[in-house]
């Protein structure tokens, strides 16, 4: 089982073993010819306890029997499953800061990448409140009856991100909600002082950041992302509004 690292580890350093390195096993090939990641190939790369396993595989189960109903992700994503939403959204466990006491997913939709990570919370060490936001009440729903038979633990707010009150968080977490300008707007609002926020981005993710340096000042680093060669995490640090913006 995988440990967090302790004292002053930089968290983009830290190992994380890639699924390039641990063949998943038994690939099942797609007919675009791209090999699709297995439950046994994302266990093996993130060194993912068996039980934890078991959990993310009725997470799975349940999103392909909703998916059928409402459409919660992209269909097309159903066939790599394990690596466009699992993977995509387990890969920030590790880059996540160790005193954080509340996390907030912004625009979680059916979960990625907040709810996976309250699965695999004891892997990774997360002693935070996970927050899933989300206005839509259909995927409302679908996060309610995952986190139920997953025994999560997440909190879920039926709500858009700016209309919660009297809300603030360590950690701000999204993927494919928004730009990141304007999640940086909804930062302004919830980030506690010295929070951080971690944003998967796919390939604009320069230019989004680009556009965002005009209005914000931002103590940016990347991380390569390990489910999409052309994407990357943006964290961000030390967000100040610019006052000409």
């Amino acid at each position: 089982m995988r440990t967090r690292a302790s004292g002053n580890v930089s968290r983009e350093t830290e190992p994380i073993p890639s699924p390039s390195t641990t063949p998943p096993t038994a690939p099942m090939p797609r007919r675009d010819g791209v090999i699709s990641l297995t439950p046994e190939g994302f266990q093996d790369a993130l060194g993912v306890a068996g039980e934890d396993l078991e959990r993310l595989r009725a997470y799975v189960a349940l999103l392909e029997k909703w998916q059928a109903k409402i459409n919660l992700v992209g269909a097309g994503s159903l066939k790599d499953v394990w690596r466009r939403h699992i993977l995509d959204s387990a890969q920030l466990g590790p880059l996540l800061p160790l005193g954080a006491k509340s996390i907030a997913d912004i625009g979680s939709g059916a979960g990625f990448p907040g709810l996976v990570l309250a699965i695999l919370a004891g892997q990774f060490g997360i002693n935070a409140e996970i927050h899933l936001i989300e206005s839509n009440g259909r995927k409302c729903a679908f996060l309610r009856e995952a986190n139920r038979i997953t025994g999560a633990g997440a909190k879920i707010h039926h709500s858009r991100a700016e209309k919660l009150s009297n809300f603030s968080t360590d950690v701000i977490i999204a993927r494919a909600v928004a730009s990141l300008d304007e999640l940086l707007e909804y930062a302004d609002s919830m980030l506690k002082k010295d929070g951080q926020c971690l944003f998967l981005k796919g390939e604009k993710w320069r230019e989004e950041l680009t556009k965002a340096q005009k209005n914000w000042i931002i103590n940016e680093s990347t991380i390569q992302s390990l489910s999409d060669s052309s994407g990357m995490i943006l964290k961000l640090e030390a967000i100040a509004r610019r006052d000409d913006s």
